[in-house]
């Protein structure tokens, strides 16, 4: 396991070189200076003469692979330069930015499998019954309207005209309600799908008969026998989506001002703070290795024939 483990952080290695290879490719073939982007920014006229202080100072008149070089060592310290709109380390910024992200990821994610997991056994279980309409509804209700729509109706609604819970920011448990529904609804109608046809292959299968005419009860046969193998391409599918959610609820932050990752990489696209931006995608590649490492790791741990295939294979 130990072995498995580290190969796959070694794995992170050339997914980030290439990842700031991209970064920084397309930042020196896009049009916008650098140094003319932090002048505006900080309300200054970029005349020629502070145009070429701040390239040297940046280092912007040096050789491209010089510069990649650099970049690669400040990112290997976590040092990301300061932003060109507060003047103050990135990396600093994105410390006290994340933890906002984090909660509303954590709350989402939690809410959507309480809902989904349930639902999607029960609408395979009675399957054409009313709970089968009802997940059937729920997901192309939830997949088919747009997060920020959903959000300024839910806003509107619940804010606007029953005056029950706050408009933005993040502050008590009733802030976090509107954006926590907002982001769960999508992922409800995905989990919930996929683990009713996973269910519904599961209860086809022989072992399943089997173990009916053994006697064996309908619930232990759902628990502990379709449920646990029926449940892994959800266990996958929220490793993916908890990257995504990491990386930051772009739409969703937006919406409810909240002062997450999200809205933080927003804003810097918007004033072409490049620090940030060069940050974020850094950040993004890392989280998401990470986050398919701990589904791999839990998917091991329920099912070993995972890890004994891999040793097989190589």
């Amino acid at each position: 396991m130990i072995r498995y483990i580290g190969k796959r952080m070694m794995a992170i290695i050339p997914i980030v070189f290439i990842a700031t290879l991209v970064t920084f490719a397309l930042i020196h073939i896009s049009p916008v200076d650098p140094a003319e982007a932090y002048l505006t920014a900080a309300h200054i006229y970029p005349t020629p003469e502070l145009l070429e202080q701040k390239r040297h100072e940046f280092g912007l008149d040096r050789p491209l692979f010089e510069q990649y070089l650099n970049t690669l060592q400040r990112m290997a310290r976590f040092d990301f330069g300061t932003s060109y709109l507060t003047n103050q380390p990135v990396w600093n910024e994105v410390k006290a930015r994340l933890p906002a992200t984090v909660e509303l990821a954590a709350w989402s994610m939690l809410f959507s499998a309480l809902v989904s997991i349930p639902l999607g056994v029960l609408a395979a279980v009675y399957r054409n019954s009313w709970i089968d309409l009802l997940s059937r509804a729920i997901s192309y209700f939830g997949a088919s309207i747009p997060q920020f729509w959903l959000g300024y109706l839910l806003i509107f609604f619940f804010s606007v005209r029953l005056d029950l819970l706050p408009v933005e920011g993040r502050g008590d448990w009733q802030n976090l309600i509107l954006p926590t529904v907002t982001l769960s609804l999508v992922l409800i109608a995905v989990y919930t799908r996929m683990l009713r046809t996973s269910v519904l292959e599961q209860l086809q299968e022989s072992y399943v008969q089997y173990a009916r005419t053994r006697g064996i009860r309908e619930r232990s046969i759902m628990l502990k026998h379709v449920l646990k193998i029926a449940i892994a391409p959800l266990i996958t599918g929220m490793g993916m989506n908890m990257g995504k959610l990491l990386t930051g609820t772009i739409i969703v932050e937006q919406v409810f001002s909240w002062p997450g990752f999200g809205r933080y990489f927003v804003e810097a696209i918007f004033n072409r703070d490049i620090p940030v931006i060069q940050c974020y995608i850094f950040f993004a590649a890392c989280l998401f290795i990470v986050c398919n490492l701990i589904v791999d790791l839990i998917q091991t741990a329920m099912d070993p024939r995972i890890l004994a295939k891999g040793r097989a294979e190589h």
